[in-house]
């Protein structure tokens, strides 16, 4: 397979209008709508670059850990793992209308971002209801494609949008694969006596088999308070059925239950911030609430997947458990918080004694290109300020307005294709458009900026076949313009060898000095800046592979 080869998507096909892309329902299989849905039956290959590596193979593999766009990603990974994943589990976006933000610690100081200053958020979790189902639509359809025989997916939403996730859960892995709707109650959470609703303190995870039937599942037992009285029961190989034990006198014969399989109903504490799997990293999960699910849904050397990987809980608690892994994020917070987590992680398994192999060694890539910015939100922030843009918060399809051009900021951190461009030909307001050639014939009935960074040669061209009317498109490339732009600087560092010894005198992360002087923040050691050290002596300016870690604890 060429690496530019299709697999099929046709984004080339001119849309007169957004009720072409309705979908027409099957009967018994109800279908659920938004507008803008589209359909979405290929993708393209995108290269992968290696930029790290930790430890060793074990029996032939190395764990990855992949930054980019999830979407991306995954189109990368079908070329070599299509049908082979036996375990998915994501902790998607819930739509909560939410920021996140990452505390950062400074030894005995705690300082927690915000919208202006120090660090920047980790992600944004405001969406327009549409651009989110076809969000999670988009990107479920490739984790089926993904999914082995035996696999299952285990998706991980709350009330936002639980109930429109499973429509399309059931739409394409099929009702009859639905498995169960498991219940996740914290009891560790602080409820508010003035508010005015219940307190939320469950979340949902919805659990899909690729195949029902052939899929994994290792019941999972829990110690009970107090012993049950329980009636035993027993296999009965010709009524195929479980029937109650009972004795020669026909009395049905009980013990005493200390533990009891687990149902639909799960009891696991959210992670406490003293806890010593706490990152800081916002919306982590409890490992616990991972070991169960990877248990329950996989053996020792399964293939587990998460790409929404934030904290890398599902990696971690797949590397203890000798599963092998693959994890991706768009956020290079969640890469660094992930790698700086596994490198602690395969410390400590290599210092106990293994019955089964441990899969320590992982990878890191990049998929597309990623070098200028840290994340999307960041980045985006960053261009509407560099280019002089006027925002417009509350436009659905929009980012701003400059020179009387509406601007649309496109997926950064890679190149735009013409598969982006979909969101633009699906909400764009034909009536309007329509009245605007109306009254003048033959002249543009939009002006358009389009910032990317990196495009397909003929990206203007593409959306303006797609459209009835004419536009006025104007294309941004910020990796052509960049050096008009003032963008983050790269970290410095003063280091030296003396007697025979390696020895850092002075970290400079330049933009996180500069937002620590905003706030008028003095740190005295640079230590204190430094999130971890990684020595390679023999860096070849490409992969990263250090001989020496230095992971420092929480204080």
């Amino acid at each position: 397979m060429a690496e530019q080869e299709k697999l099929g998507l046709n984004v080339e096909q001119k849309i007169n209008s957004v009720e072409e892309l309705k979908f027409e329902p099957i009967k018994g299989y109800p279908m659920l709508n938004w507008k803008g849905k589209r359909p979405f039956t290929s993708t393209q290959f995108y290269p992968a670059q290696l930029k790290e590596n930790h430890g060793e193979e074990i029996n032939g593999w190395m764990n990855k850990i992949f930054w980019g766009d999830n979407l991306q990603v995954m189109s990368h990974l079908l070329k070599h793992y299509r049908g082979q994943i036996d375990l998915i589990y994501i902790d998607p976006p819930f739509d909560s209308k939410a920021d996140y933000k990452k505390k950062i610690q400074l030894k005995s100081k705690t300082i927690e971002s915000d919208k202006t200053a120090f660090e920047e958020k980790q992600y944004t979790d405001i969406w327009t209801n549409d651009e989110f189902l076809q969000f999670m639509y988009e990107r479920l359809i490739i984790l089926r494609e993904l999914l082995s025989t035996n696999g299952t997916i285990y998706l991980h939403c709350d009330f936002h949008k639980n109930y429109l996730i499973r429509a399309i859960l059931d739409e394409l892995f099929g009702p009859t694969n639905f498995l169960n709707e498991i219940i996740w109650y914290y009891p560790n959470k602080f409820k508010f006596q003035f508010a005015k609703s219940f307190g939320a303190d469950t979340e949902t995870i919805l659990a899909y088999a690729k195949s029902k039937g052939n899929h994994t599942l290792n019941h999972i037992k829990v110690p009970v308070k107090n012993k049950i009285k329980q009636n035993k029961v027993t296999w009965d190989a010709e009524q195929k059925k479980m029937v109650t034990v009972k004795d020669e006198n026909g009395k049905v014969v009980y013990y005493d239950a200390e533990d009891k399989i687990v149902g639909t109903l799960w009891e696991i504490a959210r992670v406490n911030s003293m806890a010593k799997e706490v990152t800081g990293y916002p919306t982590q999960k409890p490992e616990e609430l991972l070991e169960r699910i990877i248990t329950a849904g996989s053996n020792p050397g399964d293939l587990i997947f998460d790409c929404f990987m934030g904290s890398g809980t599902t990696q971690a608690v797949a590397m203890k458990l000798g599963r092998k892994f693959i994890g991706a994020d768009i956020n290079l917070g969640a890469i660094q918080t992930t790698t700086k987590r596994l490198i602690n992680v395969a410390n400590e398994l290599k210092t106990q004694l293994q019955e089964e192999p441990k899969y320590t060694g992982f990878q890191v890539y990049n998929v597309n290109y990623y070098d200028v910015f840290r994340n999307p939100l960041e980045a985006k922030d960053l261009l509407i300020k560099a280019l002089e843009i006027q925002p417009l918060p509350n436009n659905v399809l929009y980012d701003g307005e400059k020179d009387g051009r509406m601007v649309k900021i496109m997926p950064v951190n890679r190149i735009a294709t013409r598969a982006d461009l979909n969101e633009l030909i699906t909400n764009f307001d034909y009536k309007e458009f329509e009245k605007a050639n109306d009254a003048n014939p033959g002249k543009a009935v939009e002006h358009l900026l389009l910032v990317c960074m990196g495009h397909e040669a003929d990206l203007a061209a593409q959306l303006q076949s797609a459209v009835p009317y004419k536009l006025d498109i104007e294309v941004v490339d910020i990796l052509r313009d960049k050096s008009n732009l003032e963008f983050k600087r790269d970290s410095e560092a003063e280091v030296v060898i003396e007697g025979g010894k390696l020895l850092i005198r002075e970290f400079y992360p330049m933009n996180l000095l500069q937002k620590l002087s905003i706030q008028k923040e003095n740190v005295e050691n640079w230590k204190e800046l430094a999130d971890s050290v990684m020595i390679d002596f023999n860096y070849d300016g490409a992969v990263l592979e250090p001989q020496i870690v230095d992971v420092p604890e929480k204080d």
